[in-house]
């Protein structure tokens, strides 16, 4: 692939860049190497000392294909796009939060007040780049075959490193900065580099304009609501983009990987769409393999984006490979010891013989032929080229799957089981799981087949993208729909006061929640889709890796919209209205509620972290403060100020305040000392 020849850099780019501005974005850029003798080299990593040596070498390792290209001509030059997802190893003290932290539960009883403010204490502990768990790696792969070179060809990556999966954003950046690197070399790297560390912070959930030389890379960000709590993110951010129960626009991406060729990787298997939705919803381990990485990292971005608006908590690697450190570990597991929560992508057959306690097993794509054009993991391009049939009408679909033929062939790879793959590659889906959703037929009666044209087979695939997004999006939504009440915040009721503590949120009990779901039913739109054992779904996704970081993330959120309603409350409110009708216990209760939000309000303030009307909250809290105190007895007033921080916070004041059978009372000549 060459670059377009309407991209150019800027003669006038400073190539200073702004490293904090910078790693907002990316971590650092690299350039690898595969040498004959050495194996895999990082020749170029900039900016320099950013990773750590074992980082370097998983890194190196996760960045080629696990085997040069086949088929191709003597002089030939083959390009591919993937990405990989790797686990950080640095900062591993225990002071460190991980996700397993997070998710170690009782999920019988998950308590409003407690694991809110846990929530919240890991969200903005991880807002540091540094405490990333994870880092993801965006490839682009080029093999040059040369009969004139040793061993007739070589091959090198470069890399976009980054802790955060913004797919939609490196790919193209990808397409961009691959073929530069080859045509300038080092500069390549320094310029696009330049070009980042200027760009805005990232603002999730939006439509960004991002300039890179001449060219305008229009992004549609993630949403907050999908990153893990490790991604670097500050409370208040998955609170502001949280997704909402019913999705208002469904042009917003409402989840991971939303430009992922959902379509065009499954297309053989979309039958099997409900099956492996369910096992992600429930955490179950999953293998995928594929004949190429972009194939293979596609299927399993595309499978992670089925369940949202659900946060994906499972381990997903797009690509993996036996270097990676954790190969080890699964491939040590015996027979009986249960798989972590994992989706992995794999080309390397070796896999479905050393993790043979993996209970399901995905196989997507075909082998690529002869072609020296860019296999790009993107929905306009999934390297998957072979002979399709006419339609995908339910008539058809219903006789591809119970022909005579068709049957007995599914006998035979179910006898045979995965390993027939190592003879033939197929696609297929071995798993012993028995879904309880059924395969919606409406759904696919309105998929449309292109035929062989690529051109028409491209947009054809982003309308079936959109539609197949679109029904799985509506299918969580509703399934995740009956935990609405324990997110559900309240406001103060017409008459009382917003000064005191709001009530906390329900609580959640999984046997009260079985059991108030069982005698109401699963709702209109799950009943006509899901088998009389639905209730068994909701009983595994409650013991499920992915239920209980979502329920926290969700009931955190909830309390932080409470409190921003009661606040708004408070703002709103003449307090006046309320002390002629307070006796002196509700109105020392009322003084303390009042003192605790003021000081709430000025941490905030003084740690930079008060929004834009913190001021005026603040004044607005003080003056209720204040009359509060001028309305209650001399002796308790004396009690209060024995405090000297209370008393410094009430001094001054010359605000004096008569109420029937009230005596009046002025602060500004009060102190702790004074006589009565």
């Amino acid at each position: 692939m060459s670059r377009s020849p309407s991209f150019s850099l800027k003669s006038d780019i400073n190539p200073k860049l702004d490293p904090e501005a910078l790693r907002q974005w990316v971590v650092a850029f690299c350039v690898i190497r595969f040498d004959l003798e050495q194996g895999q080299l990082i020749e170029e990593c900039y900016p320099p000392g950013c990773l750590t040596h074992d980082e370097e070498l998983g890194i190196a390792f996760s960045s080629f294909p696990d085997s040069v290209s086949q088929h191709h001509n003597r002089s030939s030059i083959h390009d591919c796009i993937f990405f990989f997802r790797c686990r950080r190893r640095e900062n591993t003290q225990s002071g460190n939060v991980s996700s397993s932290e997070i998710t170690e539960v009782d999920v019988d009883e998950i308590s409003s007040k407690s694991h809110g403010e846990k929530l919240l204490k890991v969200s903005k502990r991880s807002n540091n780049g540094n405490g990333s768990r994870y880092m993801y790696g965006f490839v682009f792969n080029r093999q040059r075959h040369d009969e004139r070179l040793k061993r007739g060809g070589e091959q090198k990556s470069v890399v976009i490193l980054s802790h955060s999966p913004y797919s939609s954003l490196f790919r193209p950046l990808l397409q961009i900065m691959g073929p530069l690197y080859f045509d300038i070399g080092k500069k390549a790297l320094e310029h696009i580099a330049a070009y980042v560390s200027m760009w805005p912070a990232p603002v999730l959930g939006k439509l960004m304009e991002l300039p890179i030389g001449n060219a305008m890379l229009k992004v549609n960000m993630p949403p907050a609501h999908s990153l893990p709590s490790e991604s670097g993110l500050f409370f208040e951010e998955y609170a502001s983009s949280m997704a909402p129960l019913l999705p208002t626009n469904q042009s917003v991406p409402q989840g991971l990987f939303h430009d992922s060729d959902l379509f065009g990787m499954f297309r053989g298997l979309l039958l099997q769409l409900w099956v492996l939705w369910e096992l992600l919803l429930i955490g179950e381990p999953i293998l995928i393999i594929a004949p190429t990485p972009p194939q293979c990292c596609e299927a399993v971005a595309g499978l992670v984006s089925l369940v949202a608006p659900l946060l994906c908590s499972v381990d997903f690697r797009p690509y993996f490979t036996i270097h990676d450190p954790e190969f080890s570990h699964l491939n040590s597991l015996q027979e009986g010891d249960s798989f972590p929560p994992m989706v992995l992508g794999v080309t390397n057959l070796f896999f479905l013989k050393a993790l043979r306690n993996i209970p399901h097993i995905v196989s997507v794509g075909s082998p690529t032929p002869n072609s020296n054009r860019l296999t790009l993991a993107t929905r306009s391009s999934t390297g998957r080229i072979s002979t399709r049939p006419e339609g995908f009408g339910l008539q058809q679909l219903s006789l591809k799957k119970f022909s005579p033929s068709s049957l007995l062939n599914a006998v035979k790879l179910r006898r045979d089981g995965p390993l027939c793959l190592m003879t033939e590659h197929k696609e297929a889906v071995w798993s012993t799981y028995a879904a309880t959703t059924k395969p919606d037929t409406s759904i696919l009666n309105r998929l449309i087949d292109a035929g062989m044209s690529p051109r028409v087979e491209e947009s054809m695939s982003v309308v079936n993208n959109e539609i197949l997004r679109r029904h799985f999006l509506e299918l969580t939504t509703n399934f995740l729909a009956p935990f609405g009440p324990y997110f559900k915040a309240t406001t103060p009721s017409e008459g009382s006061s917003p000064f005191v503590d709001p009530p906390p949120l329900p609580s959640f009990n999984a046997d009260e929640f079985l059991a108030s779901l069982s005698a109401r039913g699963p709702g209109k739109f799950l009943s006509k889709r899901m088998r009389s054992n639905w209730l068994d779904l909701y009983r595994r996704f409650l013991k499920g890796h992915n239920f209980v970081p979502w329920f926290q993330r969700r009931h955190a959120v909830a309390e932080q919209e409470q409190h921003r309603l009661w606040r708004q409350a408070r703002m709103k409110t003449d307090i006046q209205q309320f002390i002629s009708k307070m006796s002196e216990l509700e109105m020392v209760d009322s003084f303390n509620a009042i003192e605790r939000h003021l000081l709430g309000e000025i941490q905030l303030q003084q740690s930079g972290s008060g929004s834009a009307d913190s001021a005026a909250t603040c004044q607005k809290l003080k003056g209720d403060l204040h009359a509060v105190f001028n309305v209650l007895p001399k002796d308790m007033q004396q009690l209060l100020l024995l405090n000297p921080q209370r008393a410094a916070r009430l001094q001054g004041s010359l605000e004096q305040i008569q109420l029937p059978g009230r005596p009046l009372v002025q602060i500004g000549v009060i102190s702790s000392t004074s006589p009565r």
